[in-house]
């Protein structure tokens, strides 16, 4: 049985601890990001139904996802996805990341597709 490393159990209280104040509506979705050396993943989630909205990736987009730029290209794709389903607010969970380098770079393309956080 493998064991798990320091890193990853506190990442997993980080995100519980994120989680803890958050919860998407059907009128304010949360807005998940999830990032991996190679890609980044955003999902609009209903909490209330459990299901995901809308979602976009730079695996998704076929653009490289580890740099600002693929961070940028996925934040646009998931505000003009949830542009057409008229969703104009959502709750940022940024998943136990820093709001630093990637993460916000999704968040600032986000927004200026005109998502409100």
């Amino acid at each position: 049985m493998g064991k798990t490393s320091k890193k990853t159990v506190l990442l997993a209280r980080r995100q519980r601890r994120v989680r803890r104040k958050l919860s998407g509506t059907p009128e304010r979705p949360r807005l998940r990001v999830n990032r991996t050396l190679n890609h980044i993943y955003a999902q609009l989630i209903d909490d209330s139904t459990g299901r995901t909205l809308a979602a976009a990736s730079s695996l998704s987009l076929k653009v490289e996802g580890g740099n600002l730029a693929g961070a940028k290209a996925v934040g646009k794709a998931i505000g003009e996805k949830a542009k057409e389903q008229s969703i104009d607010s959502v709750c940022f969970d940024r998943g136990g990341w820093l709001y630093h380098g990637r993460v916000k770079a999704l968040a600032d393309a986000a927004r200026e597709t005109g998502l409100k956080f």
